[in-house]
């Protein structure tokens, strides 16, 4: 029987106090399950104000793994160099602090539910082309979006762990929601250098 995802961090936060952490620890200990925990590891500091020069390695090791779920693959695998970073130990209690109280409410709203779908091979690589576009808007230059997609990244990688079909075809609804969202501001950003000119004039 599978742990919960909330009761997998308390492990890793058990081994936190004995060792630095790094992704590879992770891995090791999750197998399958170590994508959707180190993908939650890697995008839960955009709900919260990032140090500056994580941006682009934590999104770019969330791309390379959403693009293996795609790819069908079941044991995640990350650069030497990647996987081998060690997580400074009072940033990464506070890290998985965090996720541990942001899965536990999530658990509270879900369990295994339609699972037919949620097993399925192909679902499962859909929802590494949901995590990987919304990576993408994440990373994307668009400045006080960060929390959206880690919001609709977060509820696929719990819904991946507890095989709850319903909460990942909401995360679908909420992808495209984003998506919608990142759209209008593009197209405003866009309609921006003509409109300001008029407004002053």
């Amino acid at each position: 029987m599978h742990l919960k995802f909330s009761q997998e961090i308390k492990l890793l936060l058990y081994r936190l106090a004995e060792k630095p952490l790094s992704l590879e620890d992770i891995l090791a200990e999750t197998s399958e399950r170590g994508f959707s925990l180190v993908i939650a590891v890697l995008v839960l500091p955009f709900l919260f104000p990032m140090p500056p020069g994580l941006t682009g390695p934590f999104g770019g090791a969330c791309l390379i793994l959403s693009a293996q779920i795609i790819l069908g693959r079941r044991s995640p695998w990350l650069p030497r160099k990647i996987a081998r970073y060690k997580f400074p130990r009072p940033f990464a209690k506070i890290l998985l602090k965090n996720l541990r109280q942001v899965t536990r409410i999530l658990e509270k709203i879900t369990r295994p539910r339609f699972t037919k779908i949620a097993n399925n091979y192909y679902v499962w690589r859909f929802n590494g082309l949901c995590i990987a576009w919304l990576a993408l808007l994440l990373i994307s230059p668009v400045p006080f979006t960060n929390p959206i997609p880690t919001i609709g990244i977060l509820l696929l990688a719990v819904a991946m762990v507890e095989s709850d079909g319903l909460l990942m075809c909401l995360s679908y609804i909420f992808t495209a929601f984003t998506t919608l969202l990142f759209g209008f501001i593009g197209y405003g950003l866009w309609l921006a250098p003509s409109l300001l000119p008029k407004i002053f004039q």
